[in-house]
């Protein structure tokens, strides 16, 4: 089997335990990969967070069972994991556009969101360039930050804004953004802004050093205007490379991103031809 029918097990999974409590952890478990990887690579294929996907299934089939039914909200509510039928009328009403009550009294339409299906569609017919390259383990310094998964996208290239307009990058320039999942959390993981970390020097106030284990990594090369040449780099992984690699799976829960100097191209990071790196920890199946 494959990451693609590995994602798939792990919709099923999703869908076969719907109403009970999901933990990032078991549903990545049916991916054989880390809660980080599985997250980030399940947001890649469909557009939206794990979370987001759980969310719009649930309250989908608890708007049906409002509409169907003549079972107390409370008890709708309760079913589909929300505590109270405040939380779940809030919930409802942003998704649904009315309220349970309106709903079932008014007949006020609802909405549906289906279930995922996996499919094999032929895509690709072109050369994806990586390399597989072993690293020492290294120590970076720079400025951390937690993330909550379903929010991460949104708020890195915040984090890096006001890193930047605080005047941090005179210190730590920003050589590295590297995503660190060492406890496999289901709700967020670390995120550093950093540089290599010069041992005889001393550690700023505000700043942290973080030890990247040794690794095999399949190092990615990216070139193009940021952030969307590495967005489209990161969606070709998930979608291309790794459901075609038959020598490599992810191994652990971190993730590099390496990047060129800024005042070496015209046009900043935003220049056609500014150059990065992905850095993904593999092992050979």
């Amino acid at each position: 089997m494959g990451w693609i029918e590995y994602i798939s097990d792990a919709i099923t999974y999703i869908e076969n335990n719907i109403l009970n409590e999901l933990t990032i952890e078991d549903i990545a478990k049916q991916a054989y990969v880390s809660p980080f990887y599985f997250q980030k690579g399940f947001s890649m294929l469909c557009g939206f967070s794990v979370g987001e996907y759980i969310r719009q299934r649930r309250l989908t089939l608890a708007g049906s069972e409002v509409v169907s039914t003549d079972n107390r909200i409370i008890d709708i509510a309760l079913k589909y994991g929300y505590d109270s039928p405040d939380s779940f009328t809030r919930a409802f009403t942003r998704f649904h556009g009315a309220t349970p009550t309106a709903v079932r009294k008014e007949g006020a339409v609802i909405k549906s969101f289906a279930s995922l299906k996996i499919k094999f569609t032929l895509e690709g017919g072109y050369i994806m360039d990586y390399k597989i390259t072993e690293k020492e383990a290294f120590t970076v310094l720079g400025e951390l930050k937690k993330f909550k998964y379903d929010t991460a996208f949104k708020e890195i290239p915040k984090f890096w804004d006001e890193y930047y307009q605080a005047g941090k990058g005179d210190v730590v320039c920003g050589m590295y953004g590297i995503s660190i999942d060492e406890s496999k959390g289901c709700d967020e993981f670390e995120y550093i802004i950093a540089d290599d970390y010069v041992p005889w020097k001393e550690i700023p106030d505000g700043f942290v050093t973080k030890t990247i284990p040794k690794h095999t990594w399949a190092v990615f090369p990216c070139k193009g205007a940021m952030p969307k040449s590495l967005h489209d780099l990161n969606t070709k992984i998930f979608s291309e490379w790794l459901p075609n690699c038959n020598n490599y799976e992810i191994a652990a829960g971190y993730n590099i991103e390496l990047y060129s100097n800024t005042d070496d191209y015209p046009n900043g990071n935003q220049d056609e031809n500014y150059y990065c790196e992905m850095w993904i920890p593999v092992k050979k199946k």
